[in-house]
């Protein structure tokens, strides 16, 4: 896969470099604050196994996009699904390589997917979707559609809610970043609009032992 992302910042649109410029800052910090969180509840790790059982089913690689540290990666590898993490950030890669030596990474933005149409049987964003402006979701979406076979499945795992978050000098470090918040409902028109079919919406309440203060969504989706 090629490096879409190796030119210095100035040439990659501002949020893009803004993102890996702020997750190359805290990579190794938020590895070890989010070690046990990204697929440590019941839910989720259910979640995922339903998504392994249909990706599964009829076999072809799956793309883990915005993969960071690469612990969903893992746990999709430990299902039985062929995938691959990708990233924006090479200080989060180097995290994911380690971690997961006998997986496979690469940099790159997923606005810009160096794959055939129709290759992939799977795309996961989970998370990662919350740092692109509302004003690209629209390419985003049609960009996963593109790149997904037919019959191929989509999973997106968000914050619910409508108001963004700044955060400021995470684990100390002089970097800042908006997350998105968004509306599922609004989400689910826009993978129809995008040519999916909504398969299942799923959001649960915030957990306040995470220190969440928003609700968690989760959409399945399948390319007609």
């Amino acid at each position: 896969m090629t490096d879409t992302t190796s030119d210095t910042a100035s040439e990659c649109p501002d949020f893009l470099a803004s993102t890996r410029t702020f997750y190359d800052a805290i990579a190794e910090d938020y590895a070890e604050h989010f070690r046990a969180v990204n697929v440590g509840k019941a839910l989720e790790r259910g979640l995922l196994a339903v998504y392994a059982e249909l990706v599964g089913a009829g076999g072809g690689t799956v793309a883990d996009l915005g993969c960071g540290p690469g612990r969903v990666t893992g746990h999709l590898a430990s299902l039985g699904l062929d995938v691959f993490g990708l990233d924006l950030s090479e200080s989060m890669l180097g995290i994911a390589r380690r971690e997961n030596p006998g997986l496979r990474f690469e940099q790159g933005s997923m606005l810009d997917l160096d794959v055939p149409d129709g290759t992939l049987a799977g795309v996961v964003s989970w998370y990662s979707s919350i740092h692109t402006p509302d004003g690209q979701l629209t390419s985003l979406l049609d960009e996963f559609h593109r790149a997904l076979a037919p019959g191929g499945h989509l999973l997106l795992a968000f914050q619910a809610g409508d108001r963004p978050r700044r955060l400021e000098h995470p684990f100390g470090h002089p970097v800042s970043l908006d997350f998105r918040r968004r509306d599922p409902g609004r989400m689910a028109e826009l993978l129809t609009g995008a040519g999916f079919a909504l398969v299942s919406r799923t959001v649960r309440e915030p957990d306040p032992d995470l220190a969440e203060s928003v609700p968690q969504a989760f959409l399945f989706a399948r390319k007609a």
